[in-house]
């Protein structure tokens, strides 16, 4: 609850937003599981020979990762 006071000034913008949105923002699981699969990804490569090839890696990675999303959220 401390830490909730002391950062109250940030807490606070969190409630202007409508019931539907603030419950897509608290819904961390769909995050979870892109960053699980993205890290998968990662993870089968060692080394990379440029920050360009990561960046590159993980578009084609996400694309692959937005096609299997098929459940709409709820009351949106």
């Amino acid at each position: 609850s401390q830490v909730w006071i002391r950062h109250w000034e940030n807490v606070i913008p969190i409630f202007d937003y409508p019931m539907e949105i603030r419950r897509v923002i608290y819904t961390t699981n769909a995050i979870e599981s892109l960053n699980r699969s993205l890290r998968k990804v990662i993870k089968t490569k060692a080394v990379f020979p440029s920050e360009d090839a990561v960046f590159r890696l993980m578009y084609l990675a996400m694309n692959n990762i937005a096609k299997k999303w098929n459940r709409p959220i709820k009351n949106w």
